[in-house]
């Protein structure tokens, strides 16, 4: 089956330019197998990172066994070589959960650095050919849980998620020097945090949206100051908001309410600006939302899907995917339909939004069923990347 795509020049941070799993690519069929894989490029250690690029270039993270070593591994886009590996020591690993790992949060790049954070072990900056520039220390974080938010590139800053079990932060450090530009304080967390922040621009204007533990909040992008606050309905906080027609949606993480927001109040605008909430009796959501056309996506872990209208958060309906095993990994948004893989042997299912549930294609990579796939697809110049805790695969033509 062959594949075409034409998709952004760079995919430079966890799911794409937007931070949303949005891509721009069209012409892109939605079926493959394992004959389409082009190549596969065994990883040092293990890691649940996504791939991310600039040009020729893909960057990746790993880790050992005990966590005691962290890799950044950037490798070819075209044939999958391994053109340089950092190991970055960490003293004193965390204890992450059964289903995290040390090597969970996604590489940064402008194109100039590359970005990696590995909680304990530290945020580090490199340049393309690998040399080091900096790095900083940004605690511990304790708990039976590890770190899973990726740093983002915003206007000459990485601006990093250090939500942790007790005193949490986000925090922003000068991509040049890794000196900090602010420092916010976050309600302290029973648990640990694995939300990445998005940039959404309301009335004319730049925001920082992150989700947590309870509940969503939007930050000045600049100092960093918390501008307003919308409560959740359970906890964890760990997918993405979607963002789409002036209206934030978001699940919490654990079984509770998704529900929708409009940005650009101030304080608690729990009252005034959620604009609805629709009970979810599925079980955990991992994966992001996904707004495509009107139509509200989300996918819970044990792999049942629900559609919701965006503007008024009607159920659609909510139905099983047919594909055995969890769902952990984001969703990619390609050409109006939502592409989703499952956890054990990288099942791929492609969802066209609507108001009954199609399944347009359940894509297979030819990996063995044990192997497990928590990172999110990544489409890079006409390909589609998936990794898995130790291999990367590239899906062409």
């Amino acid at each position: 089956m062959g594949f075409v795509a034409r998709a952004e020049d760079h995919w430079p941070q966890f799911r794409g330019p937007t931070g949303r799993g949005h891509s721009t690519a069209t012409e892109v069929p939605l079926q493959w197998n394992g004959e389409s894989v082009l190549w596969k490029t065994p990883l040092k250690g293990e890691g649940q990172s996504s791939p991310v690029s600039w040009g020729d270039r893909l960057f990746l993270t790993g880790a050992s066994d005990d966590g005691g070593e962290r890799h950044v591994i950037c490798l070819s886009r075209t044939d999958g070589t391994i053109l340089w590996e950092r190991t970055v020591p960490c003293g004193e690993p965390e204890t992450p959960h059964a289903m995290n790992g040390f090597a969970t949060p996604t590489c940064a790049t402008d194109g100039e650095r590359v970005v990696a954070f590995f909680g304990p072990a530290g945020i580090h900056a490199f340049d393309l050919e690998g040399e080091k520039l900096w790095s900083r220390d940004l605690g511990s974080f304790p708990g039976p849980w590890g770190v899973g938010a990726s740093p983002v590139i915003v206007d000459g800053t990485v601006i990093q998620n250090c939500d942790r079990e007790g005193a949490s932060s986000l925090v922003a450090l000068d991509l040049t020097t890794g000196e900090t530009v602010w420092e916010t304080e976050r309600e302290p967390k029973p648990r640990g945090g694995w939300s990445t922040p998005i940039v959404i621009e309301v009335a004319g204007k730049r925001e920082l949206v992150l989700n947590g533990e309870f509940g969503v909040r939007g930050y000045e992008l600049e100092a960093g100051k918390e501008l307003w606050f919308c409560q959740g309905f359970n906890g964890r906080g760990t997918p993405v908001p979607d963002f789409a027609d002036g209206r934030l949606h978001v699940v919490n993480g654990k079984r509770g309410d998704t529900y929708a927001v409009r940005p650009g109040g101030r304080g608690d605008v729990t009252a005034s600006h959620r604009l609805w909430h629709t009970p979810r009796r599925v079980g955990r959501d991992l994966p992001s939302p996904a707004v495509v056309d009107g139509y509200v996506i989300v996918v819970s872990m044990n792999g049942r899907a629900a559609c919701y209208e965006a503007e008024t958060g009607e159920r659609l309906w909510e139905e099983k995917l047919g594909v055995k095993g969890q769902f952990a990994a984001s969703p990619l948004v390609i050409d109006g339909h939502v592409m989703i893989q499952n956890v054990y042997g990288g099942a791929t299912v492609v969802i066209k939004p609507g108001p009954k549930l199609e399944i347009v294609g359940i894509n297979e990579l030819g990996a063995e069923v044990d192997e497990v796939f928590r990172a999110t697809l990544a489409p890079i110049r006409g390909r589609i990347f998936s990794r898995s805790l130790s291999t990367l695969y590239c899906v062409g033509r």
